[in-house]
């Protein structure tokens, strides 16, 4: 099929050979009069596969060149060409996108006259930052528009991972009873011990607070303030009675984000939910929809914060982490409010 390039789109004029790649294929977009115009990434493609013949000034281009061509029109065009190859290899149509998102993808089997594209997807390299803000618009822009957010991570050596981004609403079943009376801690190093038996008891078993180690309960500074706040728990230092407000400074001296992670269990722990700490996995947090006793966890849930900027080997290594462990990971957003992002590895 011969098309002619023209700045930055491929023209056929042959009626028959424009209707029939648009028909079978869902490539380009048919002209008035008859004839296709074809995107560049389409139109590599098809001289990629020996479907298309490209004309410049009346001289036929190499697959090289139109290329190189491409890539000078578009900034970016190497990384976006691989995903969108990938994806019209596994049999979808495929279509490229301008804004915020590079291409659409429409279920396998349709056209785009009979069907909504099922993915927005953004194509970036391994080595491109990945900011939580940007992360959480397009997120809600794409779960607005009935559609799934789809990132195509190319790596160095040109490899593709796929990732699904999705707003998420945890929620569990654990609500805290409280206790009678206030119950006496220590702080001591940083952590609080409650070695009142009864006291300890009654904070295991009404909130599945902290840890039974001995003949006391271990409680995470986290966890201390945010009984104090409760009026559950009362805290004494070697200086005597400590407030919420000179424990969460003593947190903050000692423990790094701590006020981040602080808003994170909070809000957690709102949701009828059991946090524990994540160390083991490398995360924050894990988290329980129910009791520790009687369920494993379900969320691994790292903090951050709203507008920061992280890269995808970071991601990619947390996601790995938690497939392997067979939980989800929930990256948790912490502004003026707080919101949960997942990242799932995913085959198209």
């Amino acid at each position: 099929m011969p098309g002619e390039l023209r700045d930055d789109s491929v023209f056929v004029a042959d009626v028959k050979e424009g209707s029939r790649h648009y028909n079978k294929g869902n490539f380009g977009y048919p002209m008035h009069g008859g004839g296709l115009e074809l995107d560049l990434i389409e139109a590599v493609f098809l001289l990629e596969c020996d479907r298309l013949e490209v004309l410049c000034d009346g001289r036929q281009m190499t697959f090289e060149e139109l290329f190189i061509h491409a890539s000078a029109v578009h900034d970016g065009f190497d990384i976006v060409y691989i995903v969108y190859r990938d994806l019209r290899q596994r049999g979808f149509v495929v279509k490229a996108e301008s804004g915020g998102f590079d291409l659409s993808v429409f279920p396998r089997g349709s056209t785009m006259s009979d069907s909504r594209p099922t993915y927005m997807v953004r194509a970036v390299s391994e080595r491109t930052e990945a900011c939580m803000t940007d992360l959480s618009g397009e997120v809600a822009q794409t779960e607005n528009a009935g559609r799934r957010l789809l990132y195509g991570v190319v790596d160095e050596e040109g490899d593709l991972t796929y990732y699904i981004m999705s707003a998420r609403d945890p929620g569990g079943s654990v609500k805290a009873n409280g206790v009678a009376r206030a119950v006496r801690g220590h702080l001591i190093r940083d952590r609080v011990f409650v070695f009142d038996g009864e006291g300890a008891k009654a904070l295991r078993e009404g909130g599945f607070y902290g840890k039974i180690d001995g003949s006391g309960l271990q409680l995470s500074l986290i966890e201390g303030c945010h009984l104090i706040s409760t009026g559950e728990l009362e805290v004494e230092s070697s200086s005597g009675s400590m407030s919420e407000s000179e424990l969460r400074e003593f947190g903050r001296r000692s423990q790094n984000e701590f006020d981040l992670r602080m808003k994170a269990f909070v809000d957690l722990r709102r949701r009828g939910l059991v946090v524990k700490t994540g160390f083991k996995y490398g995360t924050h947090f894990r988290v329980y929809e129910g009791s520790p006793d009687d369920c494993h966890a379900r969320y691994l849930v790292h903090a951050i914060k709203a507008s920061q900027v992280t890269m995808w080997p970071e991601i990619s290594r947390t996601v790995r982490l938690s497939g392997g462990v067979k939980k989800e990971i929930l990256f948790c957003r912490v502004g003026s409010s707080v919101e949960y992002l997942e990242f799932k590895w995913f085959r198209p």
